[in-house]
């Protein structure tokens, strides 16, 4: 299993930035609920902290502020394709340096962050809209793709 020390501060800041990252691709793929979904999205750290224990990874990624460079995207378009490209390789880096089990806990609390966004607000009546829906299909296979 690996912890924080394993990780450089620049890796160690890529692996904090991806669930705010993936959380904010959901968020600007349709309009409306900003300000829910971006509550959401600190609501899935809140919850996650309560379940300590489950990896020390993600109880030591959880125990850091959401993080997000919001400089390093200067458009949604640039969000959607540099943030799905920025979570593939953060996904390799924990393939490289992590277990299975830290693989799958990561990926699980990515996907757990941007489907809280994603069902905070309805937008057209659908709890989970179909950009959004194409957003998480999205980030789901950046995460699980091997290469």
């Amino acid at each position: 299993m690996a912890t924080k020390s394993d990780f450089s501060a620049e890796e160690w800041k890529q692996l904090v930035e991806g669930p705010t990252t993936a959380g904010l691709i959901v968020l600007t793929s349709a309009g409306g609920g900003t300000f829910r979904e971006t509550f959401a999205l600190a609501r899935a750290y809140t919850d996650a902290r309560k379940q300590h224990g489950a990896s020390q990874l993600l109880d030591e990624l959880v125990a850091e502020k959401p993080a997000f460079d919001r400089h390093r995207y200067p458009s949604n378009e640039k969000l959607h394709d540099e943030g799905l490209q920025r979570l593939a390789e953060t996904a390799q880096l924990l393939r490289a340096k992590g277990s299975p089990e830290d693989v799958a806990a990561y990926t699980d609390f990515v996907l757990g962050v941007a489907t809280k966004v994603a069902a905070a607000h309805k937008e057209d009546g659908q709890e989970v809209s179909p950009p959004e829906q194409a957003a998480l299909d999205e980030i789901r296979a950046r995460l699980s793709s091997p290469g």
